[in-house]
């Protein structure tokens, strides 16, 4: 008992040092409104507020403004053209859309940091002129990719009369437009790159059929003959040299 009790002895004082000291203050984060004179305050923090709005939907601008649209649904009908199931894998297409958006959108996202961001920065103009500024790029990028028909089809919904010129079309207007636009763009290719691929299928099941080998799966069979036709011909050089100049790029 008397060893337990000596053992213990260091604790204790350490105890009661401890407990003679001041207590350790920790600082604390406040949150709050105040009342306040000055005017750029209020506008600066509405801005600040629109921003992170912003951010927070900017996977969702990424998709709808730019050609990413097209470039993952393109990739998505080539592996479905190839069958190779998981192969080459969902994040990979992504990140190399991804990647192949950013190369694209490069000449618009320089004129909008010129115009737009680099002014607002040195505080020569407002946010609302920035932003003004800003989206124009983007949306002559939009109409160039946009058809007629899409628009008025939007147009039409919403009720509005046709405008006289493309500055009087509303982004509200443009970003759908501008989607399905993208979207029947990446099915007719995705058709296109599925023609090659379906020859070969057909081709393997009537060799498999003529030859009484019903029960072997003809996928089985025509997939390595799709592979060595796409590494043949060089095909991701083709696919995607062909989407980046669809863009015109």
């Amino acid at each position: 008992m008397k060893k337990f009790l000596l053992l213990l002895s260091p604790f204790l004082f350490l105890l009661m040092a401890t407990a003679d000291c001041q207590a350790v203050t920790l600082p604390t984060v406040q949150i709050g409104l105040a009342d306040t004179n000055d005017p750029k305050q209020v506008s600066v923090l509405i801005e600040m507020l629109l921003i992170f709005t912003v951010l927070s939907i900017a996977p969702a601008i990424i998709l709808m403004t730019t050609c990413f649209t097209r470039l993952v649904v393109a990739f998505s009908f080539l592996r479905n053209a190839l069958g190779t199931q998981q192969m080459p894998p969902a994040q990979l297409l992504i990140g190399l859309s991804l990647f192949l958006t950013v190369f694209i959108m490069t000449p618009v996202l320089k004129e909008m940091n010129e115009t737009a961001v680099k002014p607002y920065m040195n505080q020569q103009i407002g946010f609302q002129q920035a932003f003004t500024e800003g989206i124009k790029p983007l949306r002559a990028f939009m109409f160039k990719q946009t058809r007629e028909k899409d628009l008025a089809l939007f147009l039409g919904i919403a009720k509005l009369q046709k405008p006289a010129n493309k500055d009087e079309v509303p982004t509200t207007i443009l970003v759908p437009a501008f989607v399905i636009s993208e979207l029947k763009t990446a099915f007719q290719i995705g058709f296109i790159l599925f023609l090659p691929f379906l020859i070969i299928d057909m081709v393997v099941a009537s060799v498999l059929l003529s030859m009484g080998m019903m029960m072997l799966p003809p996928v089985m069979v025509s997939l390595p003959f799709k592979l060595l036709l796409f590494v043949l011909v060089d095909g991701w050089y083709l696919i995607v040299g062909s989407l980046v100049k669809s863009f015109g790029v």
